[in-house]
């Protein structure tokens, strides 16, 4: 799937060289941009015995320009077995992670081509949930699970490991010893007996979906469905956390019905939604969410924003399954602008605690978080050299979106604005700079600065505040980094705010408020104060 056009602006500063495996990993290069996406069949055989993987991905891509080499990627501790093109082997380079399929002839720009990518050998563990992991149930059966969004999908399996272009559709065939379970991403489709003790288990994928998400999750798992109107809701759970899990998982009804008032749509209605046990937090596998949150409210047991609310629900459901819509049906295009699947998935929180329990708890939820935010890097990365951004994507980049809110100043607008970018962009794969022209375009003002200062630069906009008690006057500026800076803001009193519109310039308005009597609504907008 191509993502939209997008306009270049500056990224944001290198913060250290990225390696040679960053740069294979991150540029979207001639050997990745003359191919768009089409489908993959993923068919591979786990043997957990001797934590080994074998089978091949059928790569089906249409050229967008002539070219006789493609890059696709498998990491380097598993063995390319051949690379076929129908009958006939295909040449290839290989260099770290990535490799270069060579093609006898050349491939003509707007034909289809299909090739298998046969492979085998034992992933290695990495990252913080293990990239792919062979581990024991607490029974004693064999639990094996993906988690990858960081090292990359290749870590198990070969494809064109990046943002930007996904497959249309998928298919997902896992074969695994008789008597386990696996579930994939999709619509499962059938299981089928292969008369050596193995099952295979084969799933359909009827969505554009991104590599990291495609999962495994195989064990001994219990199954149990549930209906959201014409909703399939799949759940897995271990047998002994069987009850646990009936009770606690209960909670992605309202979760999904709160999350379809604000956008719409379930987006990925045909597959379903499945929520699956797994020994680890929790990860927004698309359709096939993973779940490790202790069958507890709140964020391992913990008050994840420390104001009291978080403990009403269970984080793991209410966050991870939020990323159906931001993430996997809205996705960036470059690891760069993750901020779009996490900044948008924190807001997503704040939009759940508004829908259950109201506006004034959805600000204090959102207003726990400002305590996380350590304003030393921009959100939006380096680009094209695999770059992660740093943790303020999360809190800095929900609490933006609060602000911009605010900035709106017009709930109407701003559910039928964030409704309408949803729909607009679903399915799609975008920069920063298509959801600024967005907004920009829809509300008629110029967010250009706003998004800027918040996404590409560290600090904080400051309000500078002078006042001249005697006079009853207040001056007024913001101190930011970005040039043209200007955003209204409420001050005054929380009976009673006024809406200014500072700028760069000082600007004086007459208040009957003494220094220590005048507010700022910082919990409204993200904004530091300095009263002189």
């Amino acid at each position: 799937m191509r993502i939209l056009p997008l306009l270049l602006l500056a990224a944001a500063p290198v913060t250290a060289q990225p390696s040679r495996a960053d740069i294979l990993r991150g540029e979207y290069g001639r050997y990745r941009a003359n191919n768009d996406l089409l489908f993959y069949h993923l068919d591979v055989r786990v043997d957990p015995e001797k934590k080994f993987l074998s089978g091949k991905n059928t790569i089906r891509f249409k050229m967008l320009q002539d070219d006789t080499r493609i890059q696709l990627d498998l990491h380097e501790a598993l063995k390319v077995e051949k690379i076929l093109l129908g009958t006939a082997p295909l040449k290839y380079e290989r260099e770290l992670s990535a490799v270069f399929v060579d093609f006898p002839e050349t491939l003509r720009a707007g034909r289809t081509y299909s090739i298998d990518f046969y492979y085998s050998g034992n992933p290695v563990e990495s990252g913080r949930f293990g990239g792919i992991t062979f581990k024991k149930d607490p029974s004693g059966h064999d639990w094996i699970n993906t988690a990858c969004e960081g090292q990359g999908a290749s870590v198990w399996w070969p494809n064109k490991d990046q943002w930007r272009d996904e497959v249309e559709s998928m298919e997902i065939s896992v074969a695994i010893p008789n008597g386990l379970v696996d579930v994939s991403n999709g619509k499962f489709v059938g299981k089928t007996g292969l008369g050596d003790g193995y099952t295979r288990w084969d799933w359909l994928v009827q969505y554009p979906i991104n590599n990291y998400s495609v999962s495994l999750n195989i064990g001994n798992y219990e199954h149990f469905s549930d209906r959201l109107g014409d909703l399939a809701l799949d759940f897995y759970a271990l047998p002994e956390n069987l009850e646990k899990a009936k009770k606690q998982f209960a909670q992605a009804k309202g979760m999904i019905e709160a999350y379809q008032h604000y956008f719409g749509e379930y987006p990925f209605q045909k597959d379903g939604y499945k929520l699956i046990e797994a020994p680890y937090s929790g990860m927004e596998h698309q359709s096939a969410v993973t779940y490790g949150n202790h069958f507890a409210n709140g964020y391992l047991e913990r008050d994840w924003t420390g104001v009291g609310i978080s403990p009403r629900f269970d984080f793991i459901i209410i966050h991870e399954s939020g990323h159906e819509w931001f993430g996997n049906s809205v996705t960036a295009a470059d690891r760069s602008d993750m901020w779009i699947h996490e900044g948008w998935t924190t807001y997503l929180e704040s939009l759940y605690v508004e829908y259950m329990y109201g506006h004034d708890d959805a600000v204090k939820y959102l207003s726990g978080y400002k305590s996380k935010v350590r304003n030393t890097q921009p959100i939006v990365a380096e680009r094209g050299v695999n770059r992660t951004p740093p943790q303020d994507q999360y809190f800095k980049g929900a609490l933006f979106l609060n602000t911009l809110r605010s900035v709106v100043d017009d709930d109407k607008k701003w559910w039928a604005l964030i409704h309408d970018l949803y729909q607009h962009f679903k399915y799609r794969n975008i920069m920063t700079e298509d959801m600024v022209a967005y907004f920009n375009q829809k509300t008629g003002m110029n967010l250009t600065p706003v998004f800027d200062q918040y996404l590409r630069h560290t600090a904080l906009p400051v309000l500078e505040l002078e006042f001249d008690e005697q006079a009853g006057t207040v001056r007024y500026r913001w101190k930011a980094d970005e040039a043209g800076f200007a955003m209204p803001v409420r001050v005054g009193s929380k009976d009673k705010w006024q809406v200014v519109a500072p700028a760069a310039e000082w600007k004086t308005m007459k208040t009957p408020l003494k220094k220590d009597e005048f507010e700022v609504a910082t919990d409204l907008y993200f904004v530091a104060v300095s009263k002189k």
